[in-house]
């Protein structure tokens, strides 16, 4: 359904499941989302995209460091990594990460212990900081999506938002349209 609603970049999280549970997650999505022109991010672990041909790993703050994490990968996957304030992001922009999340922007829900929120003005000043891309994260929905996007956010990140909705597709298509102006 994401799919169908213009979705091409999906990260796979299973927080705590075994590796053989991710690799296989990974293998069954993997087909679909490529056969639409999509990349598919292995959240936190590195060996598991290697293994399962993801289209790289999005790593957290107490994953491997982004330097060691690249050795596991093949030149063309991939790496991100998520910051949640301007001395993290400013770390991470020395690295030889292909983008940064940052946030939360917003207050959010599927963390289970997030950090302080950043807000608009947090954000605006992480995207003076980096020339990298930028992907918002935390309490992104269809009506803040925008303002995001204005105040230099490359990309949103979603969970909830998309998730929580009666009719995934059409919600993709209104983050989609939100995003795009």
């Amino acid at each position: 359904m994401l799919l169908a609603g213009g979705v091409r970049l999906f990260q796979y999280r299973h927080k705590h499941g075994t590796s053989r549970e991710m690799l296989e997650g990974v293998e069954r999505l993997l087909p679909m989302i490529r056969q639409q022109g999509g990349l598919l991010m292995v959240n936190d672990r590195a060996d598991v995209a290697l293994v399962g041909g993801a289209g790289g790993v999005h790593l957290g703050q107490q994953d491997l460091p982004v330097e060691r994490a690249r050795r596991v990968l093949r030149p063309d996957q991939y790496l991100g990594w998520s910051t949640h304030n301007l001395e993290q992001l400013q770390q991470a922009d020395a690295t030889s990460a292909d983008y940064l999340a940052f946030g939360p922007i917003f207050a959010t829900t599927s963390k289970e212990a997030p950090d302080p929120t950043v807000g608009l003005d947090g954000l605006a000043r992480a995207r003076r900081a980096t020339s990298k891309p930028l992907v918002a994260i935390g309490g992104i929905t269809v009506e803040n999506a925008r303002q995001v996007i204005e105040q230099g956010a490359d990309s949103v990140a979603v969970i909830s938002g998309l998730l929580d909705a009666a009719d995934l597709e059409a919600r993709a298509r209104e983050f989609l349209s939100a995003v795009n102006g």
